[in-house]
């Protein structure tokens, strides 16, 4: 049956209304309007029901009631001496009657009596406005007359004429009808718009709701609801709290493995550094010095010829073996200034890459902020230069840290920023990141901070990350000025 009055969804681009997405006090409000509207025409058409049974009623009441008071004045007519002006007279007698017309016609033999002049409406002296057609057409019964003959002498004078004249009636009953539909149609606007009010405080919660979602999707899992007064609502509520507390936990677990598995990373790369460097270093010193040896005491010989071409090898080696030590873990870190290590590893991307402009500016630094934080924004600029090298195709890059302090009421709130920005192609937000973006923005969520990457096509690409600090960090700012190298 539903299918029968089904719009088709071809069919739906010609009904704008049904495409707009309406709340559910909006909707709330159609569905009101839409009972006030049937209820207002239901209540027109029995009113209409009852108010033409009550017209028939009155018109048939009036009519008997003419009847009777027309034949009480007739004996009058027949003891009167003049008996043609009793008749004539007979129509004003009963004029108090309403909703009929009473008119007196005579034979031939009494010309004095026309209807024209004996001819009395019952509506004289009546002024209400007339009602519509329509209307008329709906309530008014069907017409009604009735004669009464009036004999003197055994010869009929002439007749008394009674009609029915609803109209009266029914400009009285149109009225009514109006007065009463003006107040129902002012009732139902009036509790139209205090049921709305009332929808928009009932509802309130959900936008409530709406919002505590948007602020889960964006990893806030702090956000809690307050309870409504409406139980469903407050159930709804005291779930969402539920999940946001879950989630919250979670996330800190989460927090705490991943900043457990980088402590076990870092460690692996610094103990597999030292190993490197401790070990494989004074081999491969030892076997270039043996080397040396053998090509200073061999000149001329064959000897010679393999001892250089071991020593190209070993200087080969060291150089791979100093890259991958610093890859792993820089072994300045920890002796040197961040900032200093931060301007250290840009000059060498400058060397390497002369035909990029690289900027550095540093403000407020701490020499150190713990061996965690200093790593992970070393290996961020150092991932973030990389990524600009190989896939920006910039002539220009700016890399900014900075420490920043505020305040909200009497707490303070330190935390480092660091920006990396180029103008090179861009990145599609659509694109699939790679490990090392992957591998950056773990670091950094594993510290409590917030990695951010936006990219618009041919207007580069800008990377923000902020991280936390604890708050004794605080108080080893200096108020050094900020440092700025263009390479």
């Amino acid at each position: 049956m539903s299918s029968d009055f089904a719009i088709p969804p071809a069919d739906r681009r010609s009904w704008p209304l049904l495409r707009r997405p309406y709340s559910i006090r909006a909707q709330l409000g159609f569905v009101l309007l839409a009972l006030m509207l049937m209820a207002w025409i239901i209540g027109g058409g029995v009113t209409i029901f009852h108010a033409r049974k009550a017209t028939h009623i009155e018109i048939n009441a009036a009519m008997e009631l003419a009847e009777a008071l027309v034949r009480d004045a007739i004996p009058f007519v027949q003891q009167s001496n003049a008996p043609d002006r009793a008749l004539a007279s007979i129509p004003d007698q009963v004029s108090s009657v309403r909703h009929v017309r009473i008119s007196v016609t005579s034979d031939a033999s009494s010309p004095s009596l026309s209807p024209e002049k004996n001819r009395k409406d019952s509506r004289a002296g009546e002024t209400r406005t007339p009602a519509p057609g329509w209307f008329a057409e709906l309530i008014a019964p069907t017409l009604e007359s009735r004669e009464v003959p009036v004999f003197v002498n055994g010869k009929q004078l002439g007749s008394i004429m009674i009609e029915s004249a609803p109209s009266d009636e029914i400009a009285e009953v149109w009225e009514n009808a109006t007065s009463l539909a003006e107040v129902a149609l002012l009732t139902g606007i009036v509790g139209i718009i205090v049921l709305y009010i009332l929808f928009g405080r009932v509802l309130a919660p959900l936008r409530s709701l709406a919002e505590g979602l948007r602020d889960l999707s964006l990893s806030d899992y702090n956000v809690r609801l307050p309870q409504p007064k409406a139980r469903e609502l407050a159930i709804i509520a005291q779930h969402f709290n539920s999940l946001a507390s879950a989630l919250e936990t979670m996330m800190a677990k989460n927090r705490k493995l991943s900043t457990r598995l980088i402590t076990i990373q870092d460690d692996e790369r610094r103990q597999t550094a030292l190993n490197l460097h401790d070990e494989v270093g004074p081999y491969l010193f030892g076997l270039k010095a043996n080397a040396t040896s053998i090509a200073n005491n061999s000149k001329g010989t064959v000897a010679e010829t393999r001892s250089r071409e071991m020593l190209a090898m070993i200087d080969a080696l060291q150089t791979i073996n100093r890259s991958v030590l610093n890859r792993l873990r820089p072994m300045a870190l920890g002796q040197v200034p961040l900032g200093d290590l931060l301007s250290s590893l840009i000059d060498e991307r400058a060397r390497q890459f002369p035909d990029m402009s690289i900027a550095y500016s540093s403000n407020r630094l701490c020499n150190s902020y713990g061996e965690s934080i200093d790593v992970t924004v070393y290996r961020c600029v150092q991932e973030s230069l990389t990524n600009v090298i190989r896939h920006a195709g910039a002539q220009q890059a700016r890399v900014t840290v900075a420490h920043d302090q505020s305040s909200v009421g009497k707490q303070a709130f330190s935390r480092l920023i660091l920006t990396i920005a180029d103008d090179g192609c861009g990145i599609k937000s659509l694109a699939s990141k790679g490990l090392g973006i992957q591998g950056m923005q773990e670091r950094v969520e594993a510290l409590g901070g917030n990695c951010q990457i936006d990219g618009l096509t041919d207007h580069g690409t800008t990377v923000r990350i902020e991280i936390p600090l604890p708050s004794g960090i605080a108080l080893q700012v200096s108020d050094a000025g900020s440092l700025r190298h263009d390479h």
